[in-house]
């Protein structure tokens, strides 16, 4: 019997396969038959270097803080004041208030009154203290002969109602505190006077009370260096509240009187 040769061997195995229908060879991995075949040597030799593209710089955005003070310091004027603070979008309180409120009296009075924050009435008509507080502020300021058709100029921390009234918190302060220093400065006047606590602890940059602040001249210094002088009293809508502190406030405004006298 002849011997079977590894030839032989090789030619009985394809036989075979063919007879079991495998016509074509098979690779240990996959082709991918759909996709690009590799460029050869000519097409590598004709593509131009590439260099890595620069990561594209992301817009910095400067905190609401930083904002509020570089448009206050720019501001040369009190209707350039008014337009930065009207524009001003860094506090969420502009998109639950009616009415954007800047201040209400004679720009340059030598009398001007900071409160807290706009009240409902307030909101409704664009001006400050023109509610119940704001009758009553009017009353008290009248019996020394200020009024804000003639010698008075008001304005408040913020220019926006809180929603319900609430009481401004700490952080909507400072937000606006650049905005309030810079309106003082330009609007100039002898005296300042500090209606409430919240006016009071924010423009003081104090940690006492209002029961502690109020009765005594402070002093308080804005961007350019001028030192104002700084009454802070009760704000009217506690006196309404508790009439027995009106004799405080009177108090107040007769200190008010006699400064202004001697000044």
């Amino acid at each position: 019997m002849q011997a079977v040769t590894e030839r032989d061997a090789l030619i009985a195995a394809l036989s075979w396969q063919l007879s079991m229908g495998a016509d074509e060879a098979m690779l240990d991995a996959p082709v991918a038959r759909t996709a690009a075949p590799p460029p050869g040597p000519e097409a590598e030799a004709k593509r131009p270097p590439t260099t890595p593209s620069a990561p594209i710089p992301l817009r910095k955005v400067p905190p609401a803080g930083q904002l509020s003070a570089s448009l206050a310091a720019g501001a040369s004027t009190l209707e350039e004041l008014r337009a930065a603070m009207a524009g001003f979008e860094g506090s969420a309180l502009r998109e639950t208030a009616t009415n954007f409120v800047f201040s209400d009296g004679v720009p340059g009075a030598p009398v001007m009154i900071i409160g807290e924050a706009p009240g409902a009435e307030e909101d409704r008509q664009g001006k400050p203290f023109v509610g119940a507080s704001g009758q009553l502020l009017d009353r008290m300021f009248a019996s020394i002969g200020l009024s804000r058709a003639e010698n008075l100029y008001i304005t408040n921390i913020l220019p926006f109602r809180p929603p319900g009234n609430r009481t401004p918190t700490d952080a909507e302060i400072a937000l606006f505190l650049p905005f309030v220093l810079r309106h003082v400065q330009l609007a100039a006047p002898r005296f300042l006077v500090l209606a409430g606590g919240v006016s009071a602890k924010g423009v003081l940059q104090a940690r006492e009370g209002i029961t502690r602040l109020r009765g005594r001249w402070h002093e308080v210094t804005v961007l350019d260096g001028t030192v104002f002088k700084v009454l802070p009293t009760w704000h009217p809508a506690y006196l309404l509240r508790n009439p027995i502190a009106k004799r405080d406030a009177w108090a107040d405004l007769l200190l008010l009187r006699r400064n202004m006298k001697d000044d």
